[in-house]
């Protein structure tokens, strides 16, 4: 009688789901997902689509700074991008939702080669200055250029449809989120099985070494770029149609941060770690709110100061975890997972 898992060929060894106990579990999650929309409040599924579209552009920032280990300060100017190429298709060209979502990630994506190809020499603190100053660029031409993006005014999100079925409601764009968000985890977790996603893992741990053993780096660096900046497209088309209204105030830096800090709260270069740490990261603010109107009366100025208490929140949890979790909840995960597989054991 077998006392644990193991694996007698290479292709149970590649397996995604590779114990029935994981396939319960993640069927219940499935199943947890498909219901809760009908169970919810319009505000918690309005939440819950908030996360998704956090999962989707932090899969894109961690493909790029945490498996490949180009350093992105621009995440923000791409998602923006997105949200505002797709909606002016829609605006302007009358384009269906279907086709201006893609068509948004792929302008996004061009965007990412366009800030790849001069930045193929640059490396660490000068490569984030670069995609630094990009977010800056991307902010004036949407500040601007008024006649394409109506400057500080902003754009009206129409409602989006698909194939006829209007999306009018917060469910039914849930479940829009949900689908993408499914595909861009297994597309996200399938390329790091394959050659291209090996060659970044092998840039991120040493290019000089990839370099020397046949990789093109230059290629493979500038493939993660469009990448990273396609999922931003597409997160950014969603959060359009889910605030319906779009200015460059919902881009600014501070996006960026929160990006950043979803990846190394979640666990650099780990997917489902990506998922801990956007729905935590996208959680926090509805909790510093709580704690806000609970302490408002008290003390009025923690309404005044908002704004600087939640990016003091999204760095005092970046520093709290590099210092203490530097493996971020996906290395809390990893430990609670062996304690409960090796109990009552201790090892």
């Amino acid at each position: 009688m077998t006392c644990g898992q193991y694996k007698t060929s290479y292709r149970d060894d590649m397996k995604i789901f590779q114990t029935a106990f994981v396939k319960f579990w993640l069927a219940v999650l499935v199943i947890s997902l498909l219901l809760f929309p009908f169970l919810a409040s319009r505000y918690l599924i309005y939440t819950a689509n908030l996360c998704g579209i956090a999962v989707i552009g932090a899969l894109g920032l961690n493909i790029l700074s945490g498996f490949t280990g180009q350093i992105s300060l621009g995440h923000a100017a791409f998602i923006a991008i997105g949200a505002y190429a797709s909606t002016l298709l829609t605006l302007k060209l009358h384009l269906p939702f279907w086709a201006s979502l893609p068509l948004g990630g792929l302008a996004a994506a061009l965007s990412g080669l366009l800030i790849a190809i001069p930045c193929l020499r640059l490396r660490g603190l000068y490569l984030a200055i670069a995609t630094f100053a990009f977010h800056f660029i991307v902010e004036y031409v949407i500040v601007h250029w008024n006649q394409l993006t109506n400057g500080t005014s902003g754009l009206t999100v129409p409602s989006p449809s698909v194939f006829g079925m209007e999306l009018d409601s917060e469910r039914e764009i849930y479940f829009l989120i949900l689908c993408l968000v499914i595909a861009s985890l297994l597309f996200a977790k399938n390329l790091f099985r394959t050659e291209a996603g090996r060659a970044f893992i092998a840039i991120r741990d040493n290019d000089l070494s990839a370099e020397v053993i046949g990789i093109d780096i230059t290629a493979y660096k500038i493939r993660s770029f469009m990448l990273s900046s396609f999922y931003a497209g597409i997160a950014g088309g969603l959060y359009a149609i889910t605030l319906s209204f779009i200015g460059p105030e919902h881009f600014t830096f501070l996006m960026t941060i929160e990006y950043l800090a979803m990846v190394l709260v979640g666990g650099v270069g780990t997917i489902a770690g990506t998922v801990f740490g956007a729905v935590f990261m996208t959680l926090l603010p509805e909790g510093i709110r709580m704690v806000k109107d609970a302490f408002s009366h008290d003390y009025p100025v923690l309404v005044t100061r908002m704004a600087d208490l939640q990016a003091s929140c999204y760095g005092l949890v970046i520093i709290l975890f590099l210092i203490f979790e530097p493996t971020g909840l996906f290395g809390v995960w990893i430990r609670v997972r062996n304690y409960w597989k090796a109990w009552p054991y201790r090892y």
